[in-house]
């Protein structure tokens, strides 16, 4: 089994290598606002990483990066900044987590941080009704919404995005094979951003 995901990892990293992604816009002034929003001052690795994220975005290349840092430094700031970025572009962005409790946090503070924004966020996981579902679901095959955040609900054959650019995933490691799996079919060429606080140590567990 080990072998043959192995094979497979090399001819999916293979073929995103050779493939062509998009090249999402530069910085615009919108960008800029956004980012001066935050009301925390950065980190020097924070601004580093967001240039190095930034820098994958516009290459034509998909990119595929693995953000690693502790609970509380600042990896959902980030996240939002390549989000927003992709969304300026004209794509919509999917925001993966591995529970419930975690895609209601991160839909929260999505809603606070993109307030002043017109970035229309959706959620999808087991408490949302059916009815508001089935909206959600009209909303994201028509492209009336920018970011989706929820659980494995996303991978369900119902959700067809209009135009996805970017897959957000947070701790991967959480999620089961066969979720992952699934992920890995997404890395066709879009460009993924992995989020993880302990990515090493549970992996190799």
């Amino acid at each position: 089994r080990v072998e043959n995901i192995a094979s497979e990892l090399l001819e999916l990293y293979a073929s995103r290598e050779s493939s062509v992604g998009y090249a999402f816009e530069k910085d615009d002034e919108t960008q800029l606002a956004f980012e001066k929003e935050f009301p925390f001052q950065e980190t020097a690795d924070q601004l580093k990483v967001v240039d190095e994220i930034k820098h994958d975005m516009e290459s034509i290349h998909p990119m595929d990066r693995l953000l690693c840092g502790d609970v509380g430094y600042g990896k959902t700031e980030v996240a939002f900044r390549a989000i927003f970025k992709a969304i300026l572009s004209g794509k919509q962005v999917a925001f993966l987590c591995p529970t419930t409790i975690l895609s209601n946090q991160h839909y929260k503070n999505a809603i606070e941080r993109f307030q002043s924004f017109p970035v229309r966020i959706a959620l999808l996981n087991r408490f949302v009704s059916p009815v508001k579902v089935r909206e959600t679901l009209d909303a994201i095959r028509e492209g009336k919404v920018d970011l989706v955040i929820g659980t494995h609900r996303i991978f369900s054959e119902d959700v067809v995005f209009h135009d996805l650019g970017l897959l957000v995933v947070d701790e991967e490691q959480r999620f089961g094979v066969r979720h992952k799996e699934k992920i890995k079919k997404m890395k066709n060429n879009i460009d993924i951003l992995t989020l993880s606080a302990t990515p090493i140590p549970r992996t190799l567990q």
